[in-house]
């Protein structure tokens, strides 16, 4: 630590703070999207043996229809069902039947996920770009170690999100018109 220059150790903890804002971004994103995830759904219980929602009065929502386009789900009860429900005024005010509208796909599909990753990449590969000049603006070796082995870490962590995020937007699972099951 003796031999590495000042500005080195602060290029290096400039580094890291970012790598850990990025992180911290990441934690936070899942953590909310999981959250506001639950909230669309409380009360409600689904069953993937046979791909239906229960509701709190234990009735049944089918899969209705499939946005391709959004890769979203949406499950529908029967209107008579709700109709006649006692609690239906805290759970709708449609005359059609409550519907639920389901992403299948993990955070890491979801367009805000495109954002916060991005975000995060955005701060690695600043990490990144401090780390190289000043490797390139360092002649001891010493320097050159410190802010490399770091340099080496903060790409590796930042590839493994970078081929996450390429390849979840490739992942959209395609249904089948076969698949989607109609209210009975």
């Amino acid at each position: 630590m003796r031999n590495i220059d000042t500005s080195v150790l602060l290029a290096c903890g400039y580094a890291v703070f970012l790598t850990g804002i990025a992180v911290l971004l990441e934690l936070l994103a899942r953590h909310s999207h999981h959250r506001s995830k639950r909230l669309r759904t409380v009360g409600f219980s689904y069953h993937p043996d046979l791909d239906l929602w229960r509701c709190p009065n234990g009735k049944h929502l089918y899969r209705a229809e499939v946005r391709r386009e959004s890769t979203a789900v949406l499950y529908r009860a029967a209107a008579h069902d709700c109709n006649s429900c006692p609690i239906k005024s805290r759970c709708t005010d449609s005359d059609e039947g409550r519907s639920l509208q389901v992403q299948p796909d993990s955070w890491l599909q979801s367009e805000l996920r495109t954002f916060h990753r991005g975000l995060s990449l955005t701060l690695l590969l600043l990490a990144d770009l401090i780390l190289a000049l000043t490797m390139l603006t360092k002649k001891t070796a010493s320097d050159e170690m410190a802010a490399g082995v770091l340099l080496v870490c903060i790409t590796g962590s930042g590839f493994r999100l970078a081929v996450d995020f390429f390849r979840a937007k490739d992942r959209h699972l395609p249904v089948l018109p076969s698949q989607v099951l109609r209210p009975r």
